[in-house]
């Protein structure tokens, strides 16, 4: 929604090149919220298919994507130029490699200065080891929106219509992924650049609400 300052930056940094040597098609899908600004425009000029998605919601933007997707394995990531799109290839080497259904990104190990302030990256902290505490998943960034997953994964845990339409997505699909026996999941050392644009999280707000959904969904 309305990142004209990210999304090409995002979209430029997919190491494509590495995708044509190897043979390896891609296909770029930006999920868009009706932006007003020069978003669109620049992502159609860079070749990503772009999907309008008037309701609002960070869950409800992946809910309406994913399901466009035609490939074999999915990646995932904000348009602001803040995850590290130039490392995927390396990312899906090591889903392949040690056959992984479902790997995400631990952001803090290598974080970028200036990219996420004091009191979201406290923030973090703590709705990470509230996850760790209720659902005994060995997760330390248990918000990072970069996921690399097959997306034959997804037939085996609960429907995405039944995920979170708002921010506890990101919390959801890691705890779904995680408790499931059929999945084979893990956390994986990553990096967080700084954003490009504004910033659109509300720290109080989102961050009450994804505290409150490990709550519910626990006791459910």
């Amino acid at each position: 929604m309305n990142e004209e300052q990210g999304i090409g930056k995002t979209i430029d940094t997919i190491p494509k090149d590495f995708f044509n040597k190897h043979g390896w098609d891609y296909e770029i899908i930006i999920v868009d919220g009706d932006s007003q600004d020069k978003t669109q425009a620049i992502a159609q000029q860079k070749g990503a298919i772009i999907i309008i998605e008037k309701r609002r919601g960070y869950g409800r933007a992946y809910k309406t994507g994913i399901p466009k997707a035609t490939g074999d394995i999915i990646v995932t990531g904000d348009a602001d130029a803040t995850y590290p799109f130039d490392r995927i290839h390396d990312y899906i080497q090591i889903l392949l490699d040690e056959k992984f259904d479902f790997l995400t990104t631990n952001r803090f190990i290598e974080i970028t200065k200036g990219s996420m302030s004091l009191k979201h990256r406290f923030g973090n902290l703590i709705l990470a080891f509230v996850l760790r505490l209720l659902y005994f998943i060995n997760i330390k960034d248990s918000q990072s929106g970069m996921w690399i997953f097959k997306k034959e994964s997804l037939a085996k845990i609960q429907p995405l219509d039944a995920f979170h339409d708002g921010m506890p997505f990101s919390e959801e699909i890691k705890i779904e992924m995680f408790t499931s026996k059929k999945v084979k999941a893990k956390e994986i050392p990553s990096t967080l650049y700084i954003r490009q644009g504004e910033v659109k999280l509300q720290s109080f707000s989102d961050g009450w609400k994804n505290l409150r959904y490990l709550l519910v969904k626990r006791i459910r």
